[in-house]
């Protein structure tokens, strides 16, 4: 019987002549799962997909991984299937993965959370890229964006391409990940390489419903830390803490040199869909590990209201205010790995250029901000 609603990897598991019958490699981690949570990776050998290994992304198969990291080469205890380890290598090498392991065919089924420095896409665009290469098909199977269609913020100019954007889209895309895929391979003028398995998500499937959230990485743990991400995660470019090595990443805020004025400039500006909480931090691991800091929480009130890319301005912007003497931006000796002298400070890879930091240095507001950033694509309106 073919499922007529669900996810891609559901539809797949419901019908595997849907895809041919050939040597197959798997690009999955552990968000690869069926409509019961079961592993796709055990539903599709059990439907006879004839996988000859599994492409990884950043975080490992399992998502054990932290930041900036993964398991290496390895084998599934479970089905034998080898596992190739593919987070910091570039197309021509996983092209050299993909020839060894001679498959005929990829098959990519990953949750990606709608926002450009979110790496999983980025690990597609390079497999896209050796796929190419190596002149087989890359088959998607789709799952919905759980941020829904909005499109916002800056596009990407080419100086601040990176792993955590390769070509200009917009910050906050609006596309699924089938859908990012399709605009990709036109772009690379190879669209006849890509086929999207689609999601027909039923009435009641909610891609945030936390009783089913599935969370994408060890560090968007919740469907808030989702919906906060797209302007949250630019902390990651600052010396705040955005909260790594707390159980509450991207809502809990703080530096060793922030204190209640922190929390009170937050609230007088009175964010839509949010309020602002003083609250103590202690990061474990990243960031001022092993301090108590004292800073903020964000509290979601009214999602529909939430702008997160005004909210993450917001807190920069206050805390350079507030604490003019202590540097805003981040170190690149603080990245993993440092990066070296003259490559472009890590909030400009966020952002996608100089604007935001070049913005808040100036005293500028947000609409400021946007108005010199680069215009963002309409990859939407390409696809139609």
């Amino acid at each position: 019987m073919v499922a007529t609603k669900g996810t891609g990897l559901d539809r797949l598991l419901a019908d595997p002549a849907l895809i041919p019958d050939r040597p197959t490699l798997l690009c999955a981690n552990y968000t690869s799962v069926a409509a019961d949570l079961t592993r796709g990776l055990d539903g599709l050998v059990a439907a006879g997909i004839p996988l000859v290994g599994v492409l990884t992304p950043e975080h490992g198969y399992w998502g054990a991984a932290q930041a900036g990291d993964s398991d290496g080469d390895g084998r599934d205890e479970r089905t034998g299937v080898p596992l190739l380890d593919t987070y910091r290598l570039d197309p021509p090498a996983i092209a050299e993965l993909i020839r060894g392991s001679q498959a005929e065919q990829i098959l990519l089924d990953l949750q990606d959370i709608g926002t450009r420095f979110y790496t999983y896409m980025w690990t597609m665009y390079d497999v896209l890229c050796a796929a190419q290469d190596v002149g087989i098909p890359l088959i998607i199977a789709d799952r919905p964006n759980p941020l829904g269609p909005t499109v916002q913020g800056p596009g990407l100019e080419e100086s601040c391409s990176s792993f955590v954007g390769r070509v200009d889209i917009p910050l906050r895309h609006g596309l699924t990940i089938g859908e990012l895929g399709t605009w990709f391979a036109r772009r690379r003028a190879c669209a006849d390489l890509v086929s999207v398995l689609e999601a027909r998500p039923g009435a009641d499937d909610d891609p945030l419903a936390p009783e089913r959230w599935v969370m994408p990485s060890p560090n968007i743990p919740t469907p808030t830390t989702a919906v906060l991400y797209p302007g949250l995660g630019l902390i990651e470019g600052t010396s705040l803490s955005e909260g790594r090595g707390t159980t509450r990443p991207f809502e809990l805020i703080g530096a060793p040199w922030t204190d209640a004025r922190l929390a009170a400039a937050l609230r007088e500006r009175q964010l839509p869909g949010v309020e602002i909480r003083e609250a103590m931090l202690r990061p474990m691991f990243s960031k001022h590990s092993g301090l108590t800091l004292h800073g903020v929480q964000i509290h979601v009130i009214d999602p529909a209201a939430l702008d997160p890319l005004a909210v993450g301005f917001a807190v920069i912007d206050a805390a350079h205010r507030l604490y003019p003497e202590q540097p805003i931006w981040r170190e690149q000796t603080d990245l993993v790995p440092p990066r070296p002298e003259g490559h472009p400070p890590f909030i400009d890879l966020l952002w996608g250029s100089p604007a935001l930091r070049h913005g808040i240095d100036a005293g500028k507001d947000l609409a400021q901000v946007l108005a010199d950033s680069p215009p963002a694509p309409s990859p939407q309106e390409d696809l139609r």
